[in-house]
């Protein structure tokens, strides 16, 4: 198969990992020999707020950590027929782009999706790092399909999700008890 980027870079939270986020980590692959998927929000200390989508570092949008996107995005890829020697997973600390260097390698071609305004600053912000960007697609955000946000209120509510992720996130949710730690978190953030 001929791929048209030897080494591409593609990111997101994945909070919760659903089916456009797969479908969106697929087509980039497609693209590319080797995908590097970058975790963006690794940690408190590497997630900054951010003008143009404010909620992104809140606790109630991050309930994962690190290591259980790590594992669900692999748990994902591998399921969807990826071969685990054909991607990456790693940190990704998107608002601090001094530091991409020390995650990824600078010399791939940087994927993205936009959707709104916080995707066509990420976009001029790798464009400003002199990176090599491609843009997957670009659709208006009332057309944007699934969203992790409509995935954990959904948890929170106690309705169905389950069919807008993927199996490997299903059982992963339900082994890790992510719909009553949301429900946790947003009765705390309700007191406050």
């Amino acid at each position: 198969m001929a791929f048209r980027f030897s080494l591409g870079v593609i990111h997101g939270r994945f909070q919760v990992l659903h089916n456009d986020h797969l479908q969106y980590l697929l087509a980039g692959k497609q693209l590319c020999r080797h995908l590097v998927i970058g975790i963006t929000n690794p940690d408190p200390t590497l997630s900054r707020e951010d003008q143009t989508d404010l909620h992104r570092s809140s606790p109630l949008a991050n309930p994962l950590t690190y290591y259980e996107r790590y594992h669900l995005v692999r748990t994902a890829m591998v399921d969807a027929g990826v071969g685990e020697a054909d991607f990456s997973v790693v940190p990704l600390p998107i608002n601090l782009p001094e530091l991409f260097r020390y995650y990824v390698p600078m010399d791939a071609v940087f994927l993205l999706s936009i959707y709104d305004d916080w995707g066509r600053r990420k976009l001029s912000m790798l464009r400003e790092l002199g990176l090599a960007t491609h843009v997957l697609w670009e659709v208006p955000a009332d057309e944007k399909g699934v969203s992790a946000e409509d995935v954990r209120y959904r948890m929170i509510e106690q309705q169905t999700w389950e069919h807008l992720v993927p199996i490997a996130t299903v059982r992963l949710m339900r082994e890790w008890a992510v719909p009553e730690r949301l429900r946790k978190i947003a009765g705390r953030e309700q007191i406050t």
